[in-house]
């Protein structure tokens, strides 16, 4: 993990996963520059369909939510609340 926040371009972690991370840093840096070719690179790297979606709508609802908590002042929960979240989320996931 500290590896791929140090720099997920080095990271010891799938190519796939690397090509993932790069559509995301993209949608969430640049989305004005986001084409047709970055999904066709990502099935060309072997990542599923329903993954590079999962990953966009993952990616649009984090924009969406930091925008919403910036605009509206919403205060961050300590640290204790999100290493709860974490444990919730790496057992059930998302859905």
């Amino acid at each position: 993990m500290e590896a791929v926040l140090e720099d997920y371009r080095t990271a010891p972690i799938s190519e796939q996963l690397k090509a993932m991370l790069g559509l995301v840093e993209k949608l969430t840096l640049h989305p004005e520059e986001v084409q047709p070719e970055d999904m066709q690179a990502l099935s060309e790297a072997g990542v599923s369909e329903q993954a590079i979606l999962s990953a966009v709508y993952v990616s649009v609802l984090f924009a969406v939510y930091n925008r919403m908590a910036d605009s509206l002042h919403f205060a961050v929960p300590p640290r204790k609340s999100f290493n709860f979240s974490a444990k919730m989320l790496l057992r059930v996931g998302y859905e």
